[in-house]
């Protein structure tokens, strides 16, 4: 750190909330205008004054590293890359932001700006802003490691429910309680499995009196669709399946819904000219009465079990730096926690330490086999800044094109993803059924989605481990240049080697293929049962 004001920061912030660790055996020398702090893993020199290039550095020490380098302030490296906050409309490789590793053995992550949190969960701002905080991961290829130690300062990922390891259903369409529940019983007849039904927002009232607004944000079930919520869910949870609604919170609660007035008594803002309890953020007590007088409520009426969150406005806040985003990852998680020990949501990814916020949500992607192809690297890679459960729109969401193979293709890859969420939009040719395509494509799809649920125990292990279910394939094999190469191939937990098809069959063999490298020891293939030498 290093602060103008002298300000050094021991509380927990919005990344890190831990900072007890073994302290290492260490030497501090001061010589020649030089401060020396050396461990037998590092050895940092700092000159005095605020961090620049040409004052402070770090040299690794008895690190394995791919290319030798000493770190200076600003240096980037040659990073491994992270994730990023959503695949929103991506057609195909999107930047990502930096993650703990590189190809130099070191990374940093600055926690300059973020909140500290107070005991309670709360937040406050840091005394001096303009603080450096810097965290330098110095690791080597040492990637497990690293993570347990990155865990151990960023907080552990909770471990997730079994349900969540199953088939998820979603699509954003406009289901009545009839149409939906006839849907479950198709896929119980062709003995297709699920154990999450997301409803998108038709659930609530979206036609609303244009003084209101637009309908996105909404809390009072349509009643048209579904004329007895809790009738509807007690169904669903009969068939062993968990509930969670889409809220877009942007809009607040307006003077329409039926959780208004209670609500709104609590505010104290005018009932009788409407005035609405608009989203803040920052003030502590909207956001607690929301919790409790629109999210609590529902909860407990109409039997839902988790909030699928789609914030999509934006980073600002009335708080310089604060990201709504993270603000309302943060307090569902701690009110999930408070509801049944899970702290299960569904959001998308506000920064380095989102994964205490688990599951992630990666946005609306085109339905190209371009989006495809990047998904696996795109999933694996955000294991090197510990987020390790993303859930995608399974097939893709929008736009592109209908295309039995490519909706196979990404139905075998979601099978071998953390969360197996099947998704798409409104449109009338977009819907995922297996029974939807091809007889010889719904068979596959069939098997795969039954497949899943074969590996749930497996699942459910993996995710005890406190580790990325999906890793790199160079986590275990930081020798070799070509685990580097092999974006798409990865480990799935501790048994599995993954390498998914994201390319269309060949038109002369009608067969897929891939390029692939086997590790050292006997490799089983799980369909075939062909066994290779790696």
């Amino acid at each position: 750190e290093y602060s103008e004001k002298g300000v050094v920061v021991d509380k927990k912030t919005q990344m890190v909330v831990n900072r007890t660790f073994d302290v290492p055996e260490y030497t501090v020398n001061e010589k020649n205008g030089e401060l020396i702090i050396e461990t037998d893993k590092a050895r940092l020199v700092y000159t005095g004054g605020r961090f620049a290039g040409n004052n402070l550095r770090i040299e690794q020490r008895n690190q394995k590293v791919i290319y030798e380098s000493t770190w200076h302030y600003g240096d980037i490296g040659h990073n491994l890359k992270g994730t990023t906050r959503t695949l929103d409309q991506a057609n195909g490789e999107i930047p990502l932001q930096d993650g703990l590793f590189s190809m130099e053995g070191w990374a940093v992550i600055s926690d300059k700006g973020s909140m500290l949190l107070t005991e309670d969960g709360w937040i406050e701002r840091r005394e001096d802003i303009d603080a450096e905080d810097l965290y330098y991961f110095g690791y080597g290829t040492d990637y497990l490691g690293c993570l347990k130690d990155y865990y151990k300062l960023t907080g552990a990922t909770p471990i997730l429910p079994k349900y969540a390891l199953g088939n998820w259903w979603s699509r954003y369409y406009k289901y009545t309680e009839k149409s939906y529940l006839e849907l479950m019983d198709r896929f119980e007849k062709e003995n297709i499995p699920f154990t999450v039904g997301v409803i998108d927002m038709d659930w609530h009232l979206t036609e609303i009196d244009q003084k209101y607004g637009a309908g996105w944000t909404g809390y009072t079930w349509n009643k048209d669709f579904f004329p007895d919520p809790k009738r509807f869910t007690d169904n669903l949870h009969r068939r062993g399946m968990k509930v969670t609604l889409n809220d877009h919170p942007a809009d607040g609660v307006r003077a329409f819904e039926d959780v208004y007035p209670e609500f709104a008594a609590y505010m104290g803002v005018d009932q009788e000219k409407g005035e609405p309890v608009l989203m803040d953020f920052t003030n502590r007590k909207l956001l607690e009465g929301y919790f409790k007088y629109v999210y609590e409520k529902i909860e407990k009426k109409d039997g839902v079990d988790f909030w699928g969150i789609d914030w999509q406005q934006g980073t600002n806040t009335a708080i310089p730096g604060l990201d709504p985003l993270w603000m309302l990852n943060h307090y569902h998680t701690i009110h999930s926690q408070k509801k049944d020990g899970k702290g299960l949501i569904f959001s998308r990814y506000a920064g380095p330490g989102s994964h205490r916020y688990p599951v992630g949500f990666s946005g609306d992607t085109v339905i190209t086999w371009e989006s495809l192809d990047f998904q696996p690297y795109f999933t694996a890679t955000a294991s090197n800044i510990g987020y390790g459960w993303w859930s995608h729109d399974i097939g893709g969401h929008m736009m592109g094109y209908k295309n039995d193979e490519l909706a196979l293709r990404w139905l075998q890859l979601g099978v071998f993803s953390p969360i197996m969420r099947l998704h798409s939009t409104c449109c009338e040719f977009n819907g995922k059924e297996p029974w939807r395509y091809r007889k010889e494509v719904e068979l596959i799809m069939d098997k795969f989605l039954r497949l899943r649920h074969q590996m749930i125990p497996y699942l459910h292990t993996m995710n005890r481990r406190g580790i990325p279910l999906i890793q790199p394939l160079y986590y275990q094999n930081p020798d070799k240049w070509d685990a580097f190469r092999m974006k798409n191939e990865y480990y799935f937990g501790s048994d599995i080697l993954v390498n998914p098809i994201t390319q269309p069959i060949s038109t002369a063999t009608r067969m897929g293929k891939v390029m692939a490298l086997l590790p050292e020891g006997t490799w089983i293939d799980l369909f075939t049962g062909t066994v290779y030498n790696g």
